[in-house]
């Protein structure tokens, strides 16, 4: 790309000409400014936040710390582009403890602990009007119900900043603000606040799956095709399923007219490519609906290992939530269990990986077949003359390209 830049300005007319303008100066250092700030845009969106490594420094704050990593709060903290999270410290937590709540209840209490918000200290003490209401992930993971899952926060004067959350009839605040913990603008906030923020709602009672047999789970609800094929393929695939529900499971089941049209495609793949469907089906950790539809991005799959990605990204329109490959687009239709640590959703849908199928953008009504050897990969694009733009860099790369070629020549 440099090269192209360079040939091109040295055949421009007006870059021959360039030594006769006194306005090439002040091009060039706009250009490197445009430069800096490339550079600056591809060193932020290389870098996500780690709450386990931030917190991790702070011994006081390790029980905290410990339960964010046991319900998977920490996933989903550092999945999130902009966040607060408020920890308390491990006394408070040992009070918390001490209920002996069962571990769903533990994660939509901490979930009140995570805002959707950025709230660094200084912003804490500059609040419009003194006082505003939050989000937080237990709002977001459609658990709660009305206003449960948002948090007043009010800045008093003398500098003291307090947390209620919305439901809860706490006067005066549940909790003060003490202390920043670490702060990177308008990206992460990690504050500590003085007690446990909790609510009635959050406390109340969560019911713990009572059939974790996957295989009959699959078979309920216009499943049943989707859970035969799962029970006769090779390779333990039952077993990578079953075995992956202790530590968090989300299955995409296909209806079985979905595998009835699709059925056909379906035998001509390989032993191992029916295998790698299959798991494609699965993701390695609990998301509920309400998690779905705030969680839009890529997903890695059970079939995911080393070099192969087997992928897909959720996209959500509205309430509804939609699975895009990039061979098939699959949108959920229902909810068969969405109790963690397992969720099963029924969508239209068999997802069809890019690993397997030829990536077409003018199907509509029927799946491609499988792609063969001699296949260029499905998801490589290719101009003609051998450029190929990764989606998320290509502009800071053409940015970066543009301002070489006017600078070096």
């Amino acid at each position: 790309m440099v090269c192209v830049c360079i040939q091109f300005f040295k055949s421009c007319p007006f870059q021959k000409k360039r030594k006769n303008y006194t306005t090439m100066k002040p091009i060039k250092t706009f250009l490197l400014l445009l430069l800096a700030v490339a550079a600056a845009l591809a060193a932020t969106t290389s870098e996500a936040h780690n709450i386990t490594r931030i917190l991790g420094s702070h011994p006081s704050l390790s029980t905290f710390n410990h339960y964010l990593s046991v319900t998977r709060l920490a996933d989903e903290i550092n999945r999130r582009v902009t966040i607060t999270v408020c920890a308390v410290d491990n006394a408070a937590m040992s009070s918390l403890l001490s209920h002996q709540y069962p571990l769903p209840t533990l994660k939509n209490i901490l979930s009140l602990h995570v805002f959707a918000d950025y709230f660094g200290s200084k912003k804490l003490h500059q609040i419009t009007k003194g006082s505003t209401t939050t989000s937080t992930l237990f709002q977001a993971s459609g658990e709660a119900a009305g206003t449960s899952g948002y948090v007043n926060i009010t800045d008093f004067k003398g500098g003291k900043v307090g947390f209620t959350p919305v439901d809860s009839d706490f006067d005066p605040p549940m909790a003060t603000f003490l202390k920043s913990i670490h702060e990177s603008p308008y990206n992460i906030s990690v504050i500590q606040i003085s007690n446990v923020l909790t609510s009635p709602e959050a406390e109340a009672p969560v019911s713990a799956p009572t059939d974790l047999n996957l295989l009959s789970l699959l078979a309920k609800q216009g499943c049943k095709s989707f859970s035969d094929l799962v029970a006769g393929a090779g390779a333990g695939v039952a077993d990578v399923f079953t075995e992956s529900v202790e530590a968090g499971l989300t299955v995409f089941c296909p209806s079985d007219a979905a595998i009835k049209s699709f059925s056909a495609a379906y035998k001509n793949l390989t032993a191992a490519g029916k295998n790698s469907l299959l798991l494609y089906h699965g993701v390695p950790e609990y998301n509920s609906l309400g998690m779905l539809r705030v969680s839009n991005g890529l997903m890695r799959t059970l079939a995911t290992e080393g070099e192969k990605r087997f992928d897909f990204t959720v996209a959500n329109d509205g309430d509804e939530v939609r699975l895009k490959t990039g061979v098939v687009t699959a949108t959920i239709k229902g909810t068969v269990i969405d109790e963690d640590p397992l969720a099963i959703f029924k969508i239209d849908k068999v997802l069809l990986p890019t690993e397997l199928f030829k990536a077409d953008p003018a199907a509509k009504a029927e799946a491609p077949g499988p792609a063969g050897e001699d296949d260029a990969p499905a998801d490589e694009d290719s101009n003609g003359g051998g450029l190929t733009v990764a989606r998320g860099g290509g502009i800071v790369a053409l940015s970066v390209a543009f301002v070489f070629g006017v600078l070096f020549v």
